[in-house]
């Protein structure tokens, strides 16, 4: 039913300031004509019952045969941990709905908090069709009292849980409807888990479904080699803490299009890892981002703040930003920074920027709900380096800032500018060293 096909990702290489066509042959995943029903294996789709044994034995069933799909029908399936295992395709119908159970012990293995959705080490792994994945966020996910109105905050409150001295966060640790799984609130918080993750994987496509409300990240491709991410939905509330999007982190021959995001946290992201650890697992390469959609986030389409492992060869472009903290947001700081190459933006259409249509910021510090101001200085390793980024035809109206960019020129350089137009509210260019960009028939504009 399905066979081996593929497509094209055009990354574009920049040899001084010429645009040359690179080819990359994308493979998706190959599943066998099979399918099975999750109402075969005992699938009760009413919200309440718990499904985590149908789908362990609907997977290991298609797995014993060699793959196949696994359809999802209408209705409301709640359930622990999925664990995806090769060439099987988990498909979604229309109304199907896979929530993940409330009760966090559920996913609890040795210690360590399962995804949602998971597989490791497979290959040949998709998720299809049109249904909904829900992380039921709510119950894992701290608050920030500023982010929230009185009636929301009293909501929270009846679910029971722990509010901070100080009253300026809730935690879900000591709810009401189900026990905790860490001996604190800043032990629980630090347990969170992505809704959707793919490990050292080989062609994994995730196309048409919605992925929601996660309890941290929603879709997280790490060490994946072909992987297609098409026409998916990834949405939550804008204030939710660490909500972000599609976070590829390490990832090669990757292509993201067509695909709608509206998220609390990083809207599209790339990450390459910290310090030296992340040397070995090499950089996201070969990447097309093309045709998405970004509502709220907080950076449109970022790059950090992780990436020592380096980023080569990147394509963004025919994107739209709107309502989204930043637009294009290039974020690192020392022991976490890496080095870019051959990063090509272009036609990217923004509204409503709140701060920066584009910045590099290479002080970034990674401020959890409870984060600790007195950590200890860093040091002056793994410095981040961008570099050898070309950025052209950019539209913005309303942004607080234009562009802005920190750092020194070892830390910052080659950024070249060209043909864009910006509305801006309060500041057309804050820049360091005005030799970190250089721009060409850019027009800055305000009221």
């Amino acid at each position: 039913m399905k066979k081996l096909t593929t497509v094209f990702l055009f990354v574009l290489l920049c040899a001084g300031f010429v645009l040359n066509a690179q080819v990359v042959e994308l493979a998706r995943a190959v599943i066998p004509d099979r399918q099975v029903s999750l109402a075969d294996f005992g699938g009760v789709p009413d919200g309440v019952t718990s499904n985590t044994e149908a789908f362990r034995k609907a997977i290991a069933a298609l797995d014993k045969q060699g793959g196949g799909t696994l359809v999802v029908p209408e209705g409301i399936f709640l359930t622990g941990p999925i664990v995806l295992k090769n060439c099987i395709d988990l498909h979604l119908e229309r109304g199907a709905v896979i929530l993940l159970s409330p009760d966090k012990r559920e996913f609890l293995e040795k210690g360590k908090v399962r995804p949602g959705i998971s597989a490791s080490k497979r290959h040949d792994v998709r998720i299809s069709g049109t249904g909904i994945i829900d992380g039921n966020g709510a119950w894992w996910r701290a608050v920030k009292r500023s982010k929230v109105s009185d009636t929301e905050w009293k909501e929270f409150r009846k679910m029971g849980g722990t509010v901070t001295d100080d009253g300026t966060l809730w935690y879900p640790f000591g709810l009401k409807a189900f026990p905790d799984i860490a001996g604190t609130y800043l032990e629980q918080e630090k347990m969170r888990t992505h809704l959707v993750r793919f490990t050292d994987c080989e062609r994994v496509c995730v196309t048409g479904v919605t992925i929601q409300n996660s309890p941290k990240f929603h879709l997280v491709p790490q060490h994946c080699t072909d992987v297609t991410i098409d026409g998916v939905t990834v949405r939550c509330p804008w204030n939710a803490q660490n909500g972000d999007g599609i976070d590829l982190m390490q990832c090669q021959r990757v292509v993201v299009t067509r695909c709608t995001v509206d998220v609390g946290d990083d809207g599209i992201c790339l990450k390459g890892g910290a310090g030296e650890k992340s040397l070995a697992a090499g950089p996201c390469k070969d990447i097309l981002i093309e045709y998405n959609t970004v509502f709220h986030a907080h950076g449109g389409f970022v790059i950090g703040s992780e990436f020592s492992g380096g980023m080569e060869n990147i394509t963004v472009r025919h994107n739209t930003f709107c309502g989204t903290d930043t637009g294009l947001r290039f974020k690192s700081a020392p022991e976490r920074g890496g080095k870019t190459r051959n990063i090509v933006i272009h036609d990217i259409q923004m509204t409503d920027i709140r701060d920066e249509a584009i910045v590099f910021q290479t002080d970034y510090a990674d401020r959890p709900a409870g984060f600790d101001s007195n950590q200890p200085a860093q040091t002056q390793n793994f410095l981040p380096d961008f570099s050898d980024i070309h950025i052209s035809r950019v539209v913005c109206r309303g942004c607080a800032t234009a562009v802005r960019a920190s750092g020194t020129l070892a830390t910052v350089h080659d950024i070249t500018l060209e043909d864009c137009t910006i509305f801006y509210n309060e500041k057309a260019t804050v820049i360091d060293d005005p030799r970190m960009v250089r721009m060409d028939n850019v027009r800055f504009l305000t009221f």
